[in-house]
């Protein structure tokens, strides 16, 4: 692939142009989906940054996920990442100005389960304006399999989107 002719390098391209700024929430990709993304030149005129929650309760005090969502579905369900998603906005305002973007991942990377989840179950919460959604992911492969695959489905629903 030539470089500049990436997923990332065309979401940095397209932010760039429309002036939209993009902010990340993450835990199973553990800051891969924000190293993605600031591996491209130019990323600091669009990404304001990235938040790594890993620990269920930061996703609560740090993001505003709903605790009552977290104590019913725990960390890993559509609804936590759309939280993710939202919370991640304001989480990393600049100069008062949330994101125009946020985007989220969380789910079981594996060996084990989590609260009942396989490994390989993930969610991509994406946050556009008023536009809030999530988007179920099944991936099979051992840890670093699906931390990447996340992180190259979580990049491809992005660009789909702008």
């Amino acid at each position: 692939m030539p470089p500049g002719d990436s997923a990332a390098a065309r979401i940095v391209s397209a932010l760039t142009t429309s002036h939209t700024t993009i902010a990340v929430a993450e835990s199973l990709t553990g800051g891969l989906l924000t190293a993605e993304l600031v591996s491209v030149p130019g990323a600091s005129a669009v990404l304001v940054g990235g938040i790594v929650a890993y620990d269920t309760e930061l996703k609560h005090t740090v993001l505003g996920v709903d605790a009552e969502v977290l104590a019913a579905h725990g960390p890993v369900h559509p609804d936590v990442a759309m939280q993710m998603a939202v919370g991640v906005r304001s989480a990393l305002a600049v100069r008062g100005e949330p994101a125009h973007i946020g985007i989220a991942t969380t789910g079981v990377a594996g060996p084990d389960s989590q609260g009942g989840q396989p490994p390989g179950t993930v969610f991509i919460g994406l946050a556009i304006g008023g536009d809030v959604r999530s988007h179920a992911l099944r991936l099979s492969g051992d840890r670093a399999a699906v931390r990447a695959e996340s992180v190259r489905l979580a990049l491809a629903l992005l660009e789909e989107s702008l």
